[in-house]
This record gives structure tokens, sequence and C-alpha cells, in this order.
């Protein structure tokens, strides 16, 4: 093929269909150069994050699911000698789930009353009734201290460092001020003049429980749901006050629907948080049956026995996951839709 070049014509080599002029194929496989060795030192960044990952929480969760499938070492209730253990089978999650303890002569037998094997059913609801107690005062207080932390007003600042306080202090430092609280001779009772033993009986430890980890974990609360608030544009308050709406119309119509996603997302966090509660019914109560939560349950059969402990351990896990997945999945707690929707509000 000849191609004008003013005066003169240079003759130049046919291109085959489909050809591709010289450099073209190469600068369109640099990106993807590019973006291979970029994914690859995405991974090497990645792998030692995941190698720590596994170690710390991988190992012991497979660890714990294979050590509870093996026999405690101790003395055989049948013949009174020492025994390494071995494999127990489903043993070990038939005696929680079904109180079932060894019998003298074999076998076994409904865990007598006292026994550790006796309180798990019990320890789940003591477990239960303070999540779902605590976590219902936690979000409606925390609602309101959000609210009004929300607003702008002179010391706001020092408000907002203030109610950090009581979530900043290690919960067992809570737990043993509030013990000296709760007292017989403590502060609640020489206020309210009444002599109840609040670490002792049953119903006024679970009550003494209930208010130290609300004190202790509302500003938690508070904090997640003040960030779901501070997301909702103001445009849309002032668009409701010119079409006069009041201050209840404007909390109902839009604050609750905008920072619902948030509001679950809290939900869930202090769920799952209140569910392995542990510090306090330790500290408080000494773990005494009326009070004793899951967690505690696994700490004492841990003295006992690592094996049927890590039996426990799992279950508490399954329970806790159970919970999670529900809340996701039918109450909306995503923190991934959650971030989605305060986009789409602030478009």
């Amino acid at each position: 093929m000849a191609v004008p070049t003013g005066d003169s014509t240079v003759a130049t080599a046919p291109t085959a269909a489909g050809d591709e002029p010289p450099g073209r194929g190469v600068r369109a496989r640099e990106p993807k150069r590019r973006f291979g060795l970029s994914a690859r030192r995405a991974w090497l960044l990645v792998i030692p994050t995941l190698l720590v990952l596994a170690v710390v929480i991988v190992y012991p969760v497979v660890r714990a699911v294979i050590m509870s499938f093996q026999k405690d070492e101790g003395l055989d209730a049948a013949t009174g000698m020492f025994v390494q253990g071995g494999s127990a089978g489903f043993a070990n999650y038939t005696h929680w789930l079904l109180q079932q303890c060894p019998a003298a002569g074999g076998g076994t037998m409904a865990c007598p009353p006292g026994t550790l094997g006796s309180q798990f059913w019990g320890s789940v609801g003591i477990t239960v009734f303070f999540a779902v107690i605590t976590v219902a005062i936690e979000t409606g207080v925390g609602l309101w201290m959000a609210v009004i932390m929300g607003k702008t007003f002179r010391g706001r600042a020092l408000l907002r460092a203030a109610v950090l306080i009581p979530w900043a202090i290690p919960t067992a430092v809570t737990a043993k001020l509030w013990y000296f609280m709760f007292a017989p001779d403590g502060v609640v009772n020489r206020v309210f003049g009444t002599h109840i033993l609040w670490t002792v009986d049953v119903w006024p430890s679970r009550f003494a429980i209930i208010i130290a980890d609300v004190w202790k974990t509302t500003p938690f609360m508070a904090l997640l749901i003040l960030a779901g608030l501070q997301m909702i544009p103001q445009d849309v308050y002032e668009a409701a006050r010119v079409d006069g709406a009041s201050a209840w119309q404007r909390f109902v119509h839009i604050t609750l629907p905008l920072v619902k996603p948030a509001l679950m997302v809290a939900v869930l966090f202090r769920t799952m948080d209140a569910l392995r509660m542990y510090d306090l019914p330790a500290i408080l109560t000494g773990g005494s049956p009326s009070t004793a939560t899951l967690s505690v349950l696994v700490v004492d059969q841990v003295r006992q026995g690592f094996n049927s402990a890590s039996a426990l351990s799992t279950l508490t896990f399954l329970f806790i996951f159970l919970i999670a997945f529900v809340l996701v999945k039918f109450l909306g707690a995503n923190a991934v839709r959650t971030q989605e929707d305060q986009r789409k509000v602030g478009k």
C-alpha cells in the first residue's frame, strides 16, 4: 500500500485484518499487568493478618470443638480409678442439653440439684433475661441521651466527655464499685433507708446487676446512635418545620426511621456483648446460681474439666451466633446496609 507524503509516495507492507498498530497491544496489557501486581501486593499485606487471625481465633475454636468430643481426665465413677479420658462422642453435649450426669454404677442419670450440669438451662434463662432487660433499657436511655447530645448548645463537648466516663471505666472496677454501693451498709441502702441484701437475695441481686450494667454500657449505645443521628441531613428537619410538623412528629416520622439502621447495629453489638456477660455477676454476687450466666458456668466448669467446658463454650458460641443471625436476617441489623441507607439519605 502506498502512503502519500507530499511529493513522493512511500510503499508500506499490507497489514492483515485485525492487526493492531505497533504498541497498542502493549499498552492494553499494561493495566492488566498492573492490576495483577496490585492484587499480589494486596495479598502480601493481607496474608500476615490472616495468619494472625487464624492463630488467635480459628485455632482456638477448632481446638475447642475437638476437645468437646473427648472425655475429661479424672476418677471413674464406676471403678474409682483414674482414667485419661478418650472419645466421648456427644456425651459432653448431652450432659448439658439433657442435664445428664454419670451414674455411680455406669450409665447416666439426671444431674442432682446444685451441680453445674443441672444449672445449664437456668443459666440460659438468666443470660437471656439480662440481655433483654439491659439492652431494652440501654436502647431507650441511649437514644434519649443521643438526641440531647446531638443538639447544639454551650457545654456540649463537656457533656459528651462526661457521658464517656462510665464506659471508659473497666468492667471489673465498675463491678467492685457497685459491690460497695450495694453492700448492706452501703450508699444505696442508706439513701433509701432500706435493709435489702442486694448481692445475696435472688431478685435484688439480679436488679443490682441490671443497674450496674445499664450505668456502664448506656454511653456505648448513646455514641453509636449519635453517629447515626449526625448522618441525618438537617434540610429534612428544616423542611418539616416549614410544613408545620411538631417536635414529636419530627422525631417519630424523621428521626426514628432514619436512625433505625444505626439503632439496629447498636442493638446487635450490645446484645452479643450482654450474652457473654461475666464480670458483673462474678464480682457482684460471686457467681451465685441465681445470677450465673453461661460465661460464669463455663469458667466454673473449666475448674472441673476442660473438655466438658469446651462443649459448653461451643454451645454458648452457637447460641450467640444464632441470635446474631436472627438480628441480622430478620431485624435488619446490618452495618453494610446501614452505610448504604445513610448515603442514600445524604444524596
